[in-house]
Order: C-alpha cells, then sequence, then structure tokens
C-alpha cells in the first residue's frame, strides 16, 4: 500500500479515539473522564510524561493536570518515576488493562470499607450507650438488637468485599477467570 501524507494523521486520530475510548472506560468504572483520559494520553505515549507535556497535549493548566496525576496516583493506576537527567518529574502508568481494572476496582472498595466501617462503628457505639441507658423504655432493648444484629451482617459483607480484594490484588483471581493470551 502506498504511503500518503494522510497516513500520519490517520494514526493520530485513531489514537484519538483509543484515548476517548480509555475514558469512557474509566468513566464506566466511576472513575471521572478526565483522569480516563490522561491515562490513555500517558498510555498511548508509551513512555513517561511530565506535567507540562500533558497540559500541552490536553489544554489544561498545570495546576488542574497536577490534580488529576494525584488523582491518578491515589487510584493506583500512575506513578512518579525518576529518569536520569531529567529535572521534571515524570508520570507513567499501568500498561496492564488488568492491573489498570483491578486497582480501580480495589482503591475504590477500599475507600468505601473504611468509611463505612468507621459509620458503623459510630452506629454500634450510640446503640451501645442507648441499651446502657438508665432510662430505656419499654421495648427497645429488642430494637436496639435487631439493629447491631444489621451492623453485624454489614460488618460481615464489608469483610467480604476486603477478601475480594484480597483476591484479586493476590492475582488468584486469573487462576479462576484466566487472562486469554
Amino acid at each position: 500500500m502506498p504511503v500518503t501524507d494522510k497516513q500520519p494523521e490517520d494514526i493520530e486520530n485513531v489514537q484519538r479515539q483509543f484515548v476517548e475510548k480509555i475514558a469512557d472506560n474509566m468513566h464506566s468504572f466511576g472513575v471521572s473522564t478526565t483522569v480516563g483520559r490522561i491515562l490513555g494520553i500517558i498510555y498511548m505515549n508509551r513512555d513517561p510524561m511530565t506535567l507540562d507535556q500533558l497540559s500541552e497535549q490536553t489544554g489544561m493548566s498545570k495546576t488542574r493536570m497536577s490534580q488529576v496525576v494525584r488523582d491518578m496516583i491515589d487510584l493506583n493506576i500512575a506513578e512518579r518515576v525518576f529518569r536520569a537527567g531529567v529535572r521534571k518529574d515524570l508520570y507513567q502508568v499501568e500498561q496492564d488493562y488488568y492491573q489498570t481494572f483491578i486497582s480501580l476496582f480495589t482503591s475504590n472498595w477500599r475507600k468505601a470499607i473504611y468509611k463505612s466501617r468507621h459509620f458503623e462503628q459510630k452506629l454500634k457505639g450510640k446503640l451501645e450507650n442507648i441499651r446502657e441507658s438508665e432510662t430505656l423504655e419499654e421495648g427497645m432493648e429488642e430494637e436496639i438488637n435487631s439493629l447491631l444484629a444489621e451492623i453485624h451482617e454489614w460488618m460481615d459483607y464489608y469483610d467480604w468485599i476486603q477478601r475480594l480484594i484480597e483476591f484479586f490484588e493476590s492475582g488468584e483471581v486469573f487462576e479462576h477467570v484466566p487472562k486469554r493470551r
């Protein structure tokens, strides 16, 4: 097939579409499309990038870019890397789709577990204080015990999610649902 002047432009167009599809997929996982877009840009670059490079490619301010990259690091889908001779911070993303999915899945659920366990402990403390009150109304003991049982079930549920996270992070999931090669 003869080389035309349009081929580099066509390739860039396909890369842009790929980046937008990554952004769309990230949105499906509850991650902002901006984070997904930046992930896609770094991924398609196949080499770590600086905040300046990312700002230039996206038209976003360096401050905003810094916030987005920090979010990506918190989600465990990007990391700062060192390269000899480069004075600016470089950021790279995970090149393995499976690992990116696991990082997103587990980081979101870890946050949910943390918040819920804190909330549950608070409610449990309140209910126990009410139960120990000298002026407990008749029939309230049963209601309190019912709510405490519900909290216990809720805590068991979050324990299950914690074990599911460990199942994914250990890689054991691939023994049951293997990657296709």
